[in-house]
């Protein structure tokens, strides 16, 4: 215990001088309410500190902030509020800043306790005989894991097929289609006509195509 209380006031005079080189001193006049809140999360177990924890105010639109890899953090708040600590590994804890502060600045030590996650249990039940779990472990399908499956996606066969699948012009065939036309209208910017198509013999046959599919008549609105 003696051990420990020690630790915790050689603890307490670095994070004072720790915050005297790392944090600003806040331009707030002291009667304003605001404090600049600033501390140290550690395990309670075992005196380690707790990197990336959440810190938020409770019911104050203050935003989160999270501690450093040393466990330190540091934010503007206001005197009287109640101050969240959270970390998936440890439990919810809170402190609130005492309303009778004289000063502008205040340091904690915050110490937090372990939590532990329990899940269901599992009941690990036998083959009823060797026959089946030869037969079971066969035919059985393993599912691949992410990297597993994103290698089979870009196999050539595969991304063949799914490029089989797909209607239309790809990517590459659409690029190919726009830079032919963008070419095209700059070849006869320079005052040239363009050719016309009303010789062009295909052109006519995808007309007469047209033509019989019904393309060009009138549709009557319901």
């Amino acid at each position: 215990m003696c051990r420990r209380i020690v630790i915790i006031g050689l603890l307490l005079v670095s994070l004072s001088a720790y915050a005297q080189q790392k944090a600003p001193t806040p331009q707030v006049k002291r009667d304003s309410g605001l404090v600049q809140f600033s501390g140290i999360l550690l395990s309670a177990d075992s005196i380690y500190p707790i990197p990336f924890a959440a810190i938020s105010v409770v019911r104050k639109p203050y935003g989160t902030n999270y501690s450093n890899l040393e466990g330190y953090f540091s934010f503007v708040a206001r005197k009287g509020d109640t101050v969240m600590f959270t970390h998936v590994e440890f439990e919810k804890s809170y402190f609130v800043i005492p309303d009778t502060i004289t000063d502008y600045k205040y340091s904690i030590v915050k110490l937090m306790t372990q939590d532990t996650l329990y899940f269901p249990g599992v009941v690990i039940m036998p083959m009823p005989n060797r026959t089946t779990f030869d037969y079971l472990f066969v035919t059985k399908e393993i599912p691949n894991d992410d990297v597993q499956r994103a290698k089979n996606n870009l196999e050539r066969e595969e991304l063949r097929d799914q490029a089989a699948a797909l209607s239309g012009s790809d990517a590459s065939e659409a690029y190919k289609n726009i830079t032919r036309m963008y070419a095209q209208r700059s070849y006869y910017a320079g005052g040239q006509i363009p050719p016309m198509n009303i010789m062009n013999p295909f052109a006519w046959a995808q007309f007469f195509e047209a033509w019989k599919r019904g393309d060009f008549k009138r549709k009557t609105k319901k």
